[in-house]
Order: C-alpha cells, then sequence, then structure tokens
C-alpha cells in the first residue's frame, strides 16, 4: 500500500493504493474465492450476503495493511494477528469450511495457499 499526500490547498487528503503484486493478486482472489464458496452454501445467496461481503472487505483491508509485504506468510503462520478477535474466529470457519472444498473448485488456489502454508514466517518487521 502506497500513502501519497497532498498539502496543496486548504485541506490535505491521503490517497491510499492497494497493493497489487501477483502474490496479493492471488491471495485477494483466494479469500474471496472461499467466501464465495461459504456464502452460497450458507447463505443461499447467488452474490455474497452483507455479512459476507463485510468480512471479505475486512480481509482485504488487512491485506493492505500487512507489515511483511510481500514476504507475507500465510496467516496461519503469521505471528501478528491482525484481525480482531470476532472477525478473526468468522474467518476461520469460513476457512475451515471452504479449504477442503477449495480442491474441486478452485485447484490452482488452493495448491498454491498449500504451498505457501508450508513457507516458514520471515523475521517480524522493523
Amino acid at each position: 500500500m502506497t500513502e501519497i499526500k497532498d498539502q496543496g490547498g486548504a485541506a490535505s487528503h491521503t490517497v491510499v493504493v492497494k497493493r497489487e503484486t501477483p502474490r496479493f493478486f492471488r491471495e485477494r482472489k483466494t479469500v474471496r474465492a472461499m467466501m464465495d464458496l461459504y456464502c452460497a452454501d450458507h447463505h443461499g445467496a447467488g452474490a455474497l450476503c452483507r455479512e459476507c461481503a463485510e468480512l471479505a472487505a475486512y480481509a482485504d483491508r488487512r491485506l493492505d495493511l500487512c507489515p511483511y509485504g510481500s514476504d507475507k506468510p500465510t496467516c496461519t503462520n503469521c505471528p501478528i494477528h491482525c484481525y480482531r478477535p470476532q472477525p478473526r474466529e468468522r474467518m476461520r470457519e469460513v476457512m475451515r469450511y471452504a479449504g477442503p472444498r477449495m480442491l474441486r473448485k478452485h485447484p490452482y488456489l488452493a495448491v498454491m495457499h498449500l504451498i505457501a502454508d508450508r513457507r516458514p514466517a520471515p523475521p517480524l518487521p522493523k
């Protein structure tokens, strides 16, 4: 994420740009696929329900703010827990349900997530 601060004029504002490396793109896609699987099977909607859409947006924001940057470990291996307790537990529930089903629906994303999960967390960023 890059912040660009503009001091021109009377008011200043900050523009936030998402990280879009191939790794972050795949992470976002994986989380979204898991949310889609979970919501479709539990809430029956064709698109994400309001509650699941909020959780997906929260996960996206957390990904943008990850201090590890492109060295980001999977959340399971991360020593920094950036999710608040309630969304963290909800995301665990989603991943417990969707994880095994990802191999059938999204095999590439599932395998890449499993490979990333085997990678140890790098040292904490300064």
